[in-house]
């Protein structure tokens, strides 16, 4: 199977563009900018590269150049607008396959494509690097995302994995706080040893120290065999404590001590057993407001809070948002035997501006639940329901009246935001290449 790597920074059209490709029967992975492609070509070499000629960081004949200088260029198709094909000649010159103009015919495009693998044909694949499995791979059934949010949580976990500190991971209700939990792990000494993860919002009260420390057949009503507690089954591994705000006044000192000693009594024993576990918790809620409340000891909080990672919420890595849709979409289509290729302009745009109060897996449910009810080949607002598609969130646009006013939008969202220009075209409510080139139609430069 052939691989293709797309090279786009218009997250919308570059979902759909992979998916659509991928049901043509090609292996495709995609970046949005330059850096990216790079550090993708340089572990997982692609049959094709469908680039983009304007990108965020440079451009596509960099690209090319790039791959020139590594001494093997792989079949090279240059996406472009009109009034860019004079480049686009350029970069033919230079060794690409073809160009394409854009808006993109998808069977114009596959033709292209047949054709540059036709060309290339006697020219040597180069050789794929070796790979080993390793317990360090993300999760496929998770989306780490490529905002500047997202990149800060993972260069935090990166940092804290390979360390023993305790880690509070804080964030709302369906962020992926588990996730980054479980990756922690994964990126630690600790990998091949047990995960075991607790929901202690689900915990009994009464039953919260055998959950964690585990009993002896008899030891009260009810324990009709010896139990093994979550402490013992996480030895040399990674203990996951999710909602910890949630343990009573009671099992916050039996927690505390057996931190403190690195031993634990299963409840009717008389014997001690040592354990060596790494501890990571996980809250909604703020546990120094119920530190003041008195209803969360501060001695186990500085215990559990060596270091601290903040979950964004899903608003807040505007995009994320279609990258996470697509992928929801993905599994949807896998689980409930669809074939639905993505969604149309208005649905993304639903998607983007809506405000996601349940995070991820409000997300995740939107998507399936329109997987299931969609009838044709795209997701519509008629999917999506009402509290997304008439969300006051999606009707918000800038009227520019004229260029002076647009100009004058432009710098004062780039002022606002820093320069940082992803967060000026949210702001702006466009996307990122209208803003670039609208930037150099009007001479903007940061």
């Amino acid at each position: 199977m052939k691989s293709i790597l797309i090279v786009e920074d218009d997250i919308t059209f570059g979902m759909m563009l992979k998916t659509w490709l991928k049901k043509k029967g090609f292996t495709v992975s995609s970046a949005s900018t330059v850096a990216r492609a790079k550090k993708h070509l340089e572990t997982e070499p692609a049959d094709l590269v469908l680039s983009d000629l304007r990108l965020p960081d440079k451009d596509g004949i960099y690209l090319l150049s790039w791959l020139q200088q590594q001494g093997k260029v792989p079949p090279f198709i240059m996406m472009t607008g009109y009034a860019d094909i004079p480049s686009a000649v350029q970069a033919i010159k230079m060794g690409a396959q073809d160009y394409i103009a854009k808006p993109v015919n998808p069977e114009e495009l596959l033709k292209k494509i047949h054709k540059a693998f036709e060309a290339g044909k006697d020219t040597p694949a180069a050789p794929a690097p070796t790979k080993e499995k390793s317990p360090q791979a993300p999760d496929a059934h998770f989306l780490e995302g490529e905002s500047g949010a997202a990149r800060q949580l993972y260069n935090y976990v990166n940092l804290v994995a390979p360390t023993n500190m305790s880690v509070l991971i804080n964030g709302a209700s369906g962020t992926g706080k588990e996730y980054v939990a479980h990756r922690i792990h994964q990126l630690s000494k600790r990998a091949g040893r047990p995960f075991i993860a607790v929901d202690c919002g689900s915990i009994p009260k009464e039953l919260a120290a055998s959950e964690f420390f585990g009993h002896v057949k008899g030891a009260f009503t009810g324990a009709l065999q010896d139990k093994t507690g979550a402490f013992v089954a996480a030895d040399g591994g990674t203990l996951f404590l999710d909602e910890v705000g949630n343990l009573g006044y009671e099992t916050q000192i039996q927690l505390l001590r057996a931190l403190q000693e690195r031993k634990i009594r299963p409840i009717g024993s008389t014997q001690e057993t040592q354990v060596d576990i790494r501890l990571i918790t996980a809250t909604n809620e703020n546990l120094e407001l119920l530190i003041e409340k008195g209803s969360f000891r501060e001695d186990l909080y500085h215990r559990l809070n060596e270091f601290t990672i903040h979950m964004p919420a899903l608003k807040d890595r505007q995009e994320d948002i279609l990258l996470f849709a697509n992928f929801f979409l993905d599994q949807a289509n896998r689980e409930l035997d669809k074939k639905l290729i993505g969604f149309d302009e208005a649905s993304s745009q639903a998607l983007y501006h809506y405000h996601w109060p349940g995070n991820l897996r409000q997300m995740k449910n939107t998507i399936k639940r329109a997987t299931l009810l969609a009838t044709g080949n795209l997701i519509t607002l008629a999917e999506l329901g009402h509290e997304i598609s008439s969300d006051p969130g999606n009707h918000r646009e800038i009227s520019l009246r004229n260029e002076k006013t647009e100009r004058e939008y432009i710098l004062e969202a780039l002022r606002q935001t820093g320069n940082n220009k992803s967060k000026a075209a949210a702001l702006l409510k466009i996307d990122r290449k209208t803003l670039y080139n609208k930037m150099k139609l009007y001479r903007i430069e940061v």
